[in-house]
């Protein structure tokens, strides 16, 4: 089912459950809850990555790194993930887009044991950074972005 998503007088859809979607739209982020445990959302998040041969530059887990220095933190997995093809076209809108790419997805578990997986709004960055004449690449990366939360999070 398609969710529309306002923000800043922007409509973007996207292919997200409207039960398995929270919008963040005043944080500029998308959240997504999951069925499955941090590690499985992840390990699925990674395997769509490859299939849609996206570059993943780092999967970062900051719960074995605070565990490093003696902290606890509850599961949670950062990607950095990206295409030069996508990502290229919105610096040539507006270079300072570079400071939010390549794009992230993070996966988490609140306190109460739900898993999420949260990202940038495509429309919030639109809007941040003026990206006047790549309204059609913003369109198609929230339609990515969408589809791949909801295959890595619902069954």
């Amino acid at each position: 089912m398609a969710t529309a998503i306002l923000f800043c007088g922007t409509i973007a859809t996207v292919n997200v459950p409207v039960a398995a979607q929270s919008s963040m739209t005043e944080t500029g982020l998308i959240q997504v809850s999951s069925e499955f445990s941090v590690e499985e959302t992840s390990d699925r998040l990674a395997a769509l990555f490859a299939e849609r041969r996206l570059n993943v530059f780092a999967r970062i887990d900051h719960a074995q790194n605070a565990a490093s220095v003696g902290k606890d933190l509850r599961p949670t997995t950062l990607f950095i993930f990206g295409n030069p093809a996508v990502g290229t076209p919105l610096m040539q809108c507006n270079q300072s887009v570079a400071i939010d790419l390549p794009q992230k997805m993070l996966v988490w578990q609140d306190a109460d044991d739900q898993v999420w997986l949260t990202y940038n709004d495509p429309q919030y960055l639109n809007a941040r950074h003026d990206l006047t004449g790549c309204e059609m690449v913003i369109d198609r990366i929230g339609q990515v972005l969408g589809d791949i939360a909801q295959q890595a999070t619902q069954d």
